[in-house]
């Protein structure tokens, strides 16, 4: 479970990021966090694997302060966290199949876990015919479910999708957000960030809603699909 207890963080400049949030992100939750641009979403987002620190409050991971963790169990931590971004962050002179198999080279698996693996990974997001495709070969929507694959490929325990869908089209968006729910069965941890009303309306998920920094509505029921 990851907490926050009361968490305001204010930049250098002066901005405030976000501001006494007090939020609970349950174990194999699907959290929708949404608001306009600059609400707070994606520094909510960086409390989680450390990124930031917040200037007031506590972050806990499974009941423990995130800032009293040593550098090694940080590491630890964020081998734990997958992420995906909006602009994807592919290595644009790797394969698709590369591109998975560099993240499980980083975290240290063998070859055999390589050949095994990135097959299966690239098939859970429809990929297995682009396995051997460069990012400037695949389309948008393709080069996002490449991003979600190589986010999951170390079976992270969170997965952390800040405005996947920002660039993608209608078709694509719903392909992304199939594969986050099938992903989220499976038993991962999923918090999107979007301010996308497609994106809102197709997840029966709890959502929390972000304004200037505030947490403003959390509705933990379904939304409806009438």
């Amino acid at each position: 479970m990851i907490q926050f207890v009361n968490v305001s963080k204010v930049f250098p400049n002066g901005a405030v990021g976000v501001e006494h949030v007090n939020l609970e992100i349950e174990k194999g939750e699907f959290l929708t966090l949404v608001g306009p641009s600059g609400a707070g979403k994606t520094t909510l987002t960086k409390f989680i694997s450390a990124e930031e620190s917040p200037s007031e409050g506590t972050v806990l991971y499974d009941n423990v302060d995130l800032q009293t963790f040593s550098s090694s169990e940080l590491t630890s931590l964020r081998r734990k966290i997958g992420t995906v971004f909006q602009d994807f962050r592919l290595l644009a002179s790797k394969t698709a199949y590369e591109n998975i198999a560099f993240a499980m080279e980083a975290a240290g698996k063998s070859d055999e876990e390589i050949i095994s693996d990135v097959p299966h990974v690239l098939q859970l997001v429809d990929l297995q015919d682009r396995m051997y495709h460069f990012p400037s070969q695949l389309s948008g929507g393709e080069k996002q479910r490449l991003a979600i694959a190589r986010a999951i490929i170390n079976q992270p325990e969170i997965l952390i999708a800040d405005e996947p869908t920002g660039n993608l089209d209608s078709a694509n968006t719903a392909e992304v957000i199939h594969i986050l729910k099938k992903i989220n069965d499976l038993g991962t941890t999923v918090v999107l960030t979007t301010h996308d009303r497609q994106v809102m309306d197709a997840i029966p998920s709890r959502v929390v809603t972000m304004e200037k920094g505030r947490i403003v509505g959390d509705d933990k029921k379904p939304i409806s699909r009438v």
